[in-house]
This record gives C-alpha cells, sequence and structure tokens, in this order.
C-alpha cells in the first residue's frame, strides 16, 4: 500500500495528464489563432501567446500549491473563501473597469483580473460545505432556497455586472443537485420553461395558451381526477399561461439588445451575417473549411486573415476546426469527455460528502463550458461569451479552471485519509 504519508502518491496523474496536454493545446492554437510573421517567437510578451506562457506557468505554480496543502484546509475554509469571493464581485461593482461592455474587471496597471471566473470554484465549495455538512432533505422547501441562494448571490452580481454568459454557468449547479436528491421534476420544470420560452419567441401566444388549455384538458381526462391533482392543473396552467405573456417583456426589457439580436439570428429570425450574426457566420467557414484533416499549422486563412472577432478567447474552437479539421475537432472533444467523465467516476469513490459534491460541481463547470462553448462556435447557441476552459486566451480563466480542478485533484488524493 502506498504511504499515506506521500504527499503526492495517491494523485491520479491521469487528471494531470489531460490536464497539461488540454493546456498545451490551447497555447498551440492560441499562437495559430494570433500569428503574426513580425512577431513569430513564440516567447514575444508582446503577444497574447507570450502572455499565455506566463498564465500558464503560474497556473503550474498555483497547481502545485493546492498540492501541498493540507486537503482539510478546503473544507474548512471553503464559505471564507466564497465570502470573500462575493466581496470581490461587490467591490467589482464600485470599483472595476468595463472590458468590451461588461464592469467584470480590477485594472491593475496593465494586468486585468475578473474576480467572475474565481467565484465559481468558491460557489464550488460553499455548495459542497453546505450540502455535505449537513443532512439536507430537498423535500423540504427551506433546503432548495438556502441551496439555491448560495448560487443565486454570486450569479445575481454577476449579471450586475452585464456578464450574462458566466452567470448563466450557475445553472449547471442543477446536475449537483439532482445527484443529491433533489427531484427529478426540477429538471422538467427547467426543460418546460426553456421549451415555452422558445416557443413564445416563435409562436403567437394564443396558440401556446390554447396549446395548454389542450394537453390540461387531456389530463383531465386521462388522469386520476382528485382534488389536489386538479389543483395542480389548474396552477400549471396559470402559471404556464403567465409565463408565455411575460416572455415578450422580459426579452424587450431584460437582455440586452447585442443578447436580442444573437438569439433572433439563431431562431430564424433574423439574418444578419454582417452584424449580430457575423462571428458565427465566419466561424462555420473556418471550421467548415478544415474538412476532415484540416489546413495545417498556421495554414488557416480565416485564422491568418483575422476573419473571427474574439478567436483567441471564446471563438478559439474555430482554430482547432479549421488547421486540425474533423480529426482534431474530435481529439478536443473526446479530451473534455475523457476528463469529465473520470471526474465523475472519481467523485463516486470518495468516502466525504464534501469531496464527492465538489467534484460533481468541477464536472458540472467543465461541461457547460465546453458544450456552449463549442455549440456557440457551431451556431447551436446564442454568442454568451464564455471560454473553452484550459483553451481560450486570458489568465484568470486559466487560473481559475486550475485552481478549480486541481483542488478536486487534491481531495481525490486524500481520499484514503478519510474513514
Amino acid at each position: 500500500m502506498r504511504s499515506r504519508t506521500n504527499i503526492f502518491g495517491n494523485i491520479d496523474w491521469w487528471l494531470v495528464l489531460l490536464y497539461l496536454v488540454m493546456v498545451l493545446l490551447g497555447w498551440v492554437n492560441i499562437y495559430a489563432a494570433i500569428y503574426d510573421e513580425d512577431h513569430s517567437s513564440i516567447i514575444d510578451l508582446s503577444q497574447r501567446y507570450g502572455k499565455q506562457m506566463i498564465f500558464i506557468g503560474s497556473s503550474l505554480v498555483l497547481a502545485l500549491i493546492i498540492l501541498l496543502t493540507d486537503a482539510k484546509f478546503f473544507s474548512a475554509f471553503s464559505m471564507v473563501i466564497y465570502l470573500l469571493t462575493i466581496a470581490a464581485l461587490v467591490g467589482v461593482l464600485i470599483f472595476g473597469k468595463e472590458i468590451a461592455g461588461s464592469k467584470s474587471w480590477f485594472q491593475i496597471g496593465s494586468f486585468s483580473l475578473q474576480p467572475a471566473e474565481f467565484a465559481k470554484f468558491a460557489t464550488c465549495l460553499a455548495v459542497a460545505n453546505y450540502l455535505g455538512g449537513s443532512n439536507i432533505d430537498f423535500r423540504k422547501f427551506s433546503s432548495v432556497f438556502k441551496a439555491f441562494l448560495i448560487l443565486a448571490i454570486p450569479a445575481g452580481l454577476i449579471f450586475l455586472q452585464n456578464d450574462t454568459g458566466s452567470a448563466l454557468v450557475y445553472a449547471a449547479f442543477i446536475f449537483v443537485f439532482y445527484r443529491e436528491g433533489m427531484t427529478g421534476h426540477v429538471l422538467i420544470i427547467a426543460l418546460i420553461v426553456v421549451i415555452l420560452f422558445l416557443m413564445a419567441l416563435l409562436i403567437e401566444q394564443w396558440i401556446i395558451i390554447a396549446g395548454l388549455l389542450l394537453v390540461t384538458a387531456l389530463l383531465l381526462i386521462l388522469m386520476r381526477r382528485t382534488l389536489r391533482s386538479v389543483a395542480i392543473l389548474i396552477t400549471f396552467l396559470v402559471l404556464a399561461s403567465g409565463f408565455v405573456f411575460s416572455v415578450d417583456y422580459a426579452f424587450d426589457n431584460m437582455l440586452e439588445p447585442h443578447h436580442r439580436s444573437r438569439i433572433n439570428v439563431l431562431l430564424g429570425k433574423e439574418t444578419d451575417t454582417k452584424g449580430a450574426g457575423y462571428n458565427v457566420n465566419q466561424s462555420l467557414i473556418a471550421i467548415g473549411s478544415g474538412g476532415f484533416a484540416g489546413k495545417g499549422f498556421l495554414k488557416g486563412t480565416q485564422t491568418k486573415y483575422n476573419f473571427v472577432p474574439e478567436q483567441s478567447t471564446d471563438f478559439i474552437f474555430c482554430t482547432v476546426g479549421e488547421e486540425w479539421g474533423f480529426i482534431g475537432s474530435t481529439l478536443v472533444v473526446a479530451l473534455f469527455v475523457l476528463l469529465i467523465v473520470r471526474i465523475i467516476l472519481h467523485s463516486e469513490r470518495q468516502r466525504s460528502a464534501f469531496s464527492r459534491i465538489y467534484g460533481y460541481g468541477v464536472a458540472s463547470i467543465l461541461f457547460f463550458h465546453f458544450a456552449v462553448n463549442i455549440a456557440m462556435t457551431l451556431g447551436l447557441f446564442p454568442v454568451i461569451g464564455i471560454p473553452l476552459p484550459f483553451f481560450s486566451y486570458g489568465g484568470s480563466s486559466l487560473w481559475a479552471f486550475t485552481i478549480l480542478l486541481f483542488i478536486f485533484i487534491k481531495l481525490d488524493a486524500n481520499r484514503l485519509n478519510i474513514l
């Protein structure tokens, strides 16, 4: 048996290897996305790929520090870390700098820091602390309310920063709650809400209401009619109808103009290849032109001539698709699937509820980012501006995802010390 005093003895090196491979591939593709013949050196610190090299080096230092830290620290100070992050989110609303329409950054000289990225792992710790530290019963309203409140506070503060994409990430925690005993009815309700929202944008309201009345009438005929069941159906009809009528107001008044345009383009209500739909259109051209094997490293014409905006950040997957083709794109998807599945499997072998819940939180956040980011580049989801983990350019993003993952690696390595 391995010695329990060996700090690195029980670490899952496959997870570490997956991380290193993904970070390296991300660096190579950032280099390709903004390659400039006048600045061809990969260590040129005036270019994003040179800066990303520094971010990668500092991320490795962060990973090492986490692995050297006592695993009990993360559970003992989880709420402290969460509250400090909330304070940072409040602070950035007051003292932050607005970049690309979002007031989400602390500017320190030439260096920018985005607290919203770090709030993800902090919230993950807080959720694990709450759900793992006491007997939570998701059949009780108080338990559900407190669990969602932990998510609502950072999500609301991030939404106020005009960073809708980062706020939506917290919806991923519903999978964590489901694993920990929340009824599947919540997932069904969430699915119904999404369907009604899309229908309200595409179909006349009176048609939807007529459909709801028909469904309610059929259920009343087919199901056993009791006072409780009838009351539930009528309540559903009233709430669903009210939601349908509120969609237009929310869409027109709560979303930013560019968000409305992107959703309309995605739904086919608008065609704007030079405006709201420009990024996605150029992205599809880049990925499609890569074919099966790609055009080759530094040979992507869409990439080389800067046709795709934000290609080194939110649209980095375009570079993969154009220069490495279907083969390279499949490899990247496979790496993410392997990483997420391995985290889930390791979460199930944890001896403490805190570690298991945290692991599911890590998997959920990574899955949301991975799925939504790639769906954005393929035109299957509105452009909401979230990075592809370990691939997109950015120090805050890379540091936060590194901390998120390596805390779990440390907790997993410590599982044998828990009786």
